[in-house]
């Protein structure tokens, strides 16, 4: 087996990326390029500072260079759709991709986000069966924590959303459930997130409560969701959060304080990106040896 300090690039090296901002936190590239290192296989994974203005021309250069593919995170996951040749069921059902493919010069979007999210969720003994979430947020990896979790067996998701775009963002979400996904039997309520009562009301009928939006990720890492709510945390609630850098969220701190169960993002995190690698490589990412090299100190 390759020595994991060693990195041999060369002409033949496959290109992949990630196109995002901000864009310094990310441990992606670290993931991939560690995965790639432990099976020997000729990849290399690349990081680019890209927001929603560069998008369009980023993902044209990479097709144009042959890239094998690359991941999409905020603010570029419901934008990216506009340049892609076709969508996934997964990206197509969200409105929202995190993974694109190059197969033979066509750009395929997928999304690996809502998967990663309920595999946490499982690696961490969640039971999800006929709970009740509070979702707060609608963008890029909100959209598809909900409609995943609304085919993973819960009975009840109430979303939260600014009462901006991301609200019209959010009905389409609920809308998509309640009627695209009635054989599910989940029901979806939506509600603006300056509700504080309808906030309060749906969380204390809630197992779970997720954080599916930026907040709390630097520079927002002084913020939380229930900075004005505090008095929903209690001891039996698991407390949710997509961000993971840092990985202690103010959110997270807040609902350890109460006594709560805290699940910070880098579990989701790894399990999206093994499902990328995947998809990039046809090949298994070696989760565990990575997991253990990377987050040996962090509890997934």
């Amino acid at each position: 087996m390759t020595n994991i300090h060693e990195r041999n690039i060369d002409g033949k090296t496959k290109l992949v990326g990630l196109l995002a901002t901000p864009i310094g936190h990310s441990l992606s590239p670290r993931m991939h390029n560690l995965g790639y290192t432990l099976t020997g296989i000729n990849y290399a994974y690349l990081a680019f500072e890209v927001g929603n203005d560069e998008l369009e021309a980023a993902v044209n250069g990479m097709k144009a260079m042959g890239a094998a593919g690359f991941n999409v995170s905020m603010p570029n996951k419901m934008k990216v759709l506009d340049y892609l040749d076709e969508l996934d069921d997964s990206a197509r059902y969200t409105r929202a991709s995190n993974t694109v493919v190059n197969k033979d010069g066509k750009l395929i979007g997928y999304n690996t986000d809502g998967l990663g999210y309920v595999r946490n969720l499982i690696e961490h003994g969640v039971e999800l069966a006929g709970k009740k979430v509070t979702l707060v947020g609608s963008g890029g990896a909100a959209t598809p924590i909900a409609i995943q979790l609304a085919q993973s067996g819960i009975r009840e998701i109430s979303i939260f959303a600014r009462n901006d775009q991301y609200f019209v963002q959010a009905e389409e979400n609920v809308n998509y459930i309640n009627n695209e996904m009635k054989s599910f039997g989940v029901k979806a309520n939506i509600f603006p997130l300056e509700d504080k009562d309808a906030f309060r009301r749906e969380v204390a009928e809630s197992a779970i409560l997720a954080n599916g939006t930026s907040l709390g990720m630097k520079p927002l890492d002084q913020l939380s969701i229930i900075d004005d709510t505090l008095d929903v945390l209690r001891e039996d609630l698991i407390v949710t959060d997509v961000v993971y850098n840092p990985q202690k969220t103010k959110l997270l701190a807040q609902a350890q304080e109460a006594g709560a169960k805290t699940i910070n993002g880098l579990g989701m995190m790894l399990w999206q990106g093994a499902l990328a690698y995947k998809l990039f490589t046809g090949e298994d990412m070696p989760v565990d040896q990575v997991k253990q090299i990377l987050f040996e100190h962090d509890r997934f």
